[in-house]
């Protein structure tokens, strides 16, 4: 591991710079604390935008890779920004943590939930500091609010929601074509199984195509799960159900689901549920996304962004707290980027001061789990009995396929 001295700049490499990682790329280069020294993709095209914008920050040229092995060989190299595909996360946090980085993992924490495990043992056995990118746990407002909610503010609490709902369009029929001279389609795959490349899949749609994410849910749902977890002290359920499907735009190629309705049962202490509507926008308590808490004396509504209102068990307003650090609904990539500032310094403190990590990796790993555990229920058919022990399946022969994945030859070797 890495030993940074509280006097210099923490040497990061972003790995993935198209999109979120580009917007991550762009934020550190101008923090105090950091220095974005290293970039790697698979396309040339997204890399050398990325060097300019770091470049433009700090007036100094980041060292450029195409391929994540060469990158973490690299010895003036501190710790590494994960923003790669879905069905990356894991492995490349294995192999940077087996490297000595330290890393900032962007959420999902993995493909599937045998490789949670994973993770937790290389984080166990590597000693290195892993931030998962749960930003809103960083932020003031929704920190606040959770606070008030943990420490009885709205009485008892024994239920809650949370919801995500956009506008999204179809994606089309993709249709076999070369692969773009920039891309280096086999990399882009790494250790997910070999598909012939279509020109709908990258850089965006792959959200929704089983061979690299799992959709909405694992990309969106779980930082309000994440809420509702830290927000009623809660870890692994007892009973998970699910229902949806793909509704809209049925003609195209989207795979996963569209509308999906995840329930949760912890025993009789406590239920809660998440609701995900990507083509269908309408608002829920006058927000896109957002939790609610219903308590006993009261409702605490946090909305996507840095704010959050309480209102009265007759829906009078009894507090509203908001910030000036806006949430952009409908930003792809980058809708809060001043608010995940505390969160990237958080990263920081924890790999020099030795503070304590907002979003662990375990903490991570488990809401990453249980929105898993409910697209497998719903990819099933049937309702999930867990343990509420250490969050496995009981009594599912037929989940052990979805417990795990399958690995493009050769990759397995990576994850151990």
């Amino acid at each position: 591991m890495m030993n940074i001295s509280a006097n210099s700049k923490v040497r990061v490499g972003v790995i993935g710079v198209n999109s979120r990682g580009l917007a991550l790329a762009s934020r550190f280069a101008r923090m105090a604390e950091f220095e974005v020294t290293h970039l790697c993709d698979c396309d040339s095209i997204a890399l050398e935008r990325c060097s300019a914008k770091v470049e433009s920050h700090c007036g100094r040229k980041p060292k450029l890779f195409r391929d994540i092995r060469e990158m973490l060989q690299q010895p003036d190299l501190d710790a590494v920004i994960i923003a790669m595909p879905d069905h990356w996360h894991a492995t490349a946090a294995i192999m940077a943590m087996r490297a000595g980085k330290h890393v900032y993992l962007e959420k999902p924490t993995s493909y599937c939930p045998a490789e949670n495990a994973m993770l937790l043992e290389a984080e166990k056995k590597y000693s290195v500091v892993v931030e998962v990118g749960n930003q809103r746990r960083s932020w003031p407002n929704v920190a606040e609010a959770i606070e008030g909610v943990r420490n009885g503010e709205i009485g008892e609490v024994h239920f809650a929601k949370s919801w995500y709902a956009n506008n999204r369009k179809p994606i089309g029929n993709g249709k076999v074509v070369p692969v773009p001279p920039n891309l280096d389609w086999d990399l882009w795959q790494g250790p997910a199984p070999r598909q012939e490349y279509h020109d709908n899949y990258v850089h965006y749609n792959w959200h929704w195509f089983y061979p690299w994410s799992t959709g909405e849910a694992i990309g969106n749902g779980i930082h309000f799960v994440d809420l509702l977890l830290w927000g009623m002290d809660l870890e692994w359920p007892s009973f998970i159900d699910s229902v949806g499907g793909r509704y809209n735009h049925r003609w195209d190629d989207w795979q996963t689901l569209d509308t999906q309705l995840i329930t949760y049962q912890f025993g009789d202490k406590a239920s809660f549920s998440w609701e995900g509507r990507s083509c269908i926008g309408t608002p829920t308590h006058g927000h896109g996304v957002g939790v609610a808490f219903f308590g006993t004396e009261g409702t605490t509504i946090i909305s996507g962004g840095n704010e959050y209102r309480i209102e009265s068990p007759k829906g009078k307003i009894i507090k509203k707290v908001k910030s000036p650090l806006k949430f952009k609904e409908g930003n792809l990539f980058n809708p809060s980027e001043e608010l995940d500032t505390y969160h990237f310094r958080n990263w920081y403190e924890a790999m020099v001061y030795g503070k304590e990590l907002r979003s662990s990796l375990k903490s991570a790993c488990t809401s990453t789990q249980l929105v898993q555990l409910g697209t497998i229920a719903q990819r099933l058919g049937h309702s999930l009995q867990i343990n509420p022990a250490d969050g496995t399946i009981i009594g599912s022969p037929d989940a052990a396929v979805l417990w795990n994945r399958e690995y493009e030859p050769g990759w397995e070797e990576y994850l151990k």
